[in-house]
């Protein structure tokens, strides 16, 4: 369904709400029947009769945010026709509507007026706070910023386990949420709970619209967003054919670097990024890990190394002990005098992993040899054939919106007949810098921009769960810095808490105004 016709299905159902529901409750508060009729105008109108700001509209039409609204001014609109008891929302709500009809209908219903020591007796100060702190909160969280935690080492140095961010979603454009029937604040379940915390039907789901963005994605931007693959089923050489539906917005969140925009054409040499046949210049912050097989001189115990150098991961293989490393810890370890050589790991090109995308015999790609694969980009037209397709076929049946199948050798479109397809949006490639440890587009492919959430700024707390003692699980170093930016990482905490001292002194010291 379009936002068109959500729109003329909004203005439908809202002209019959009216005439069920306020036509003859609003002539008895004082006003004209044929008020109730009209769309949008009818909930200003309703709006005035509970003495509520008409901007409250707004709000009653933001997906999320109006879920709560409605419950708000139901209870306030009962409350103005003498049905002050909570229970009579709840009714409402539970009968779609058809309680309110009754109490429009009936020949008893008095208007009353609004009184507010009731509403405050009914629902204390404290609900009405934490009901509007909520509807604040909704929409911080969905159209301006959002919090994050960092779960993995797959951008290990960039961003650490244990880090928690601030990830704008006005850099690229907030998405508007495509799952309105949904609980304020949480993800894809209810907390403690394996429950959903939304309503998944399709025929309850808006479709997908951003908002305009600040900026483009760039080449080697970090990026949050909705996994594509969604479940493993869809991976790992599994044919079942199984597959778990979630709404977009309701994919579990990912954060890795974009490592390739739409229009570029991404390679990986020995473990290399190359964009367009260029080696791709990596910020100064980001520090590529890889694995490095450590031979020593005599027996030690290689975890002596682990501490001393701060390795976070390392393992025992056939082929002896690999350290997690990137260069310049790899140079450090070598000039060990207790280390014999140090050699990166890398698989030779031409060696097949079926669980790396396109998983296509044709293409014998793994993670350290990939490629060359282009960036579909919005606009652009590729063809299709059995070269193409492994590439495109996923891509073309989930993200484009297009019936597309496979029959004799031919491809079809919406059961049309093509030899070739022009792309509806950008499709970005998504990495983590920890190369060997990190589950990302090498395996599941593109990323579309639908997928996008936004991009991390801010470090506002980092949590060491290795540390020892309160004093070094907080990593303090990291506290109030930037994502982005180059160089070393400034930490803003003391002037934050400069600012707040200044708050502080200000509130205690200000003069304070005579009482008459």
């Amino acid at each position: 369904m379009s936002y068109t016709e959500i729109f003329g299905l909004t203005i439908l159902i809202s002209a019959i709400f009216g005439a069920l529901l306020f036509s003859k409750l609003f002539v008895k508060a004082g006003r004209q029947s044929w008020e109730a009729y009209i769309p949008v105008y009818n909930y200003v109108v309703l709006l005035d009769i509970i003495e509520r700001p008409k901007w409250w509209i707004i709000l009653l039409f933001i997906p999320v945010v109006g879920n709560i609204m409605i419950i708000i001014l139901l209870y306030e609109f009962l409350h103005v026709f003498n049905y002050r008891k909570k229970r009579y929302a709840f009714f409402t709500i539970i009968t779609l509507g058809l309680f309110l009809a009754y109490v429009n209908f009936d020949k008893k219903t008095k208007y009353i007026g609004k009184d507010n020591d009731v509403i405050l007796k009914n629902v204390t100060s404290w609900t009405n706070a934490i009901l509007f702190a909520v509807v604040a909160a909704t929409l911080v969280h969905t159209y301006v910023m959002r919090p994050y935690t960092i779960p993995t080492s797959s951008l290990e140095k960039s961003l650490l386990v244990g880090d928690f961010l601030f990830v704008s979603k006005f850099h690229y454009g907030a998405r508007i949420p495509m799952t309105p029937l949904a609980l304020p604040m949480v993800h894809d379940s209810m907390p403690f709970t394996n429950l959903p915390s939304h309503i998944k039907k399709k025929p309850f789901q808006f479709p997908y619209l951003r908002l305009p963005g600040l900026q483009k994605i760039k080449t080697n931007d970090i990026v949050v967003f909705n996994w594509p693959a969604d479940t493993l089923k869809t991976m790992w050489g599994d044919n079942s054919g199984e597959f778990t539906y979630k709404p977009i917005d309701k994919k579990t969140n990912y954060v890795k670097r974009c490592v390739a925009i739409a229009g570029q054409t991404f390679e990986i040499r020995d473990g290399i990024i190359y964009i367009d046949g260029k080696r791709s210049i990596m910020p100064d912050r980001a520090k590529p890990q890889f694995n490095y097989k450590i031979e020593f001189k005599k027996n030690i115990n290689p975890s002596t190394l682990l501490s001393a150098y701060k390795v976070r991961e390392a393992r025992r293989t056939e082929l002896g002990v690999l350290f997690n490393l990137d260069e310049e810890n790899a140079t450090r370890i070598k000039n060990n005098p207790n280390v014999k050589s140090v050699e990166r790991v890398i698989k030779p090109k031409g060696i097949f992993n079926k669980e790396v995308f396109p998983h296509d015999a044709q293409y014998p790609w793994n993670i350290d040899n990939f490629g060359p694969l282009y960036m579909p980009e919005k606009g652009a037209t590729v063809d299709l054939n059995e070269k193409t397709i492994p590439f495109y076929r996923d891509l073309l049946k989930r993200y484009e919106g297009i019936n597309f199948s496979e029959a004799g050798g031919k491809y079809y479109v919406n059961g049309k007949a093509v030899t070739n397809y022009t792309f509806k949006q950008d499709y970005y490639w998504m990495m983590g810098d920890n190369r060997h440890y990190s589950l990302d587009a090498r395996f599941w492919g593109f990323t579309p921009f639908d997928h996008v959430v936004g991009k991390p700024v801010f470090i506002w707390m980092s949590w060491d769960k290795d540390g020892q003692g309160i004093g070094n699980k907080i990593r303090t170093e990291r506290l109030f810095t930037t994502v982005g930016g180059s160089g070393k990482p400034v930490s803003y905490l003391y002037y934050f808490f400069g600012l707040l001292a200044l708050y502080i002194g200000y509130e205690v010291f200000k003069p304070k105004k005579e009482k008459y």
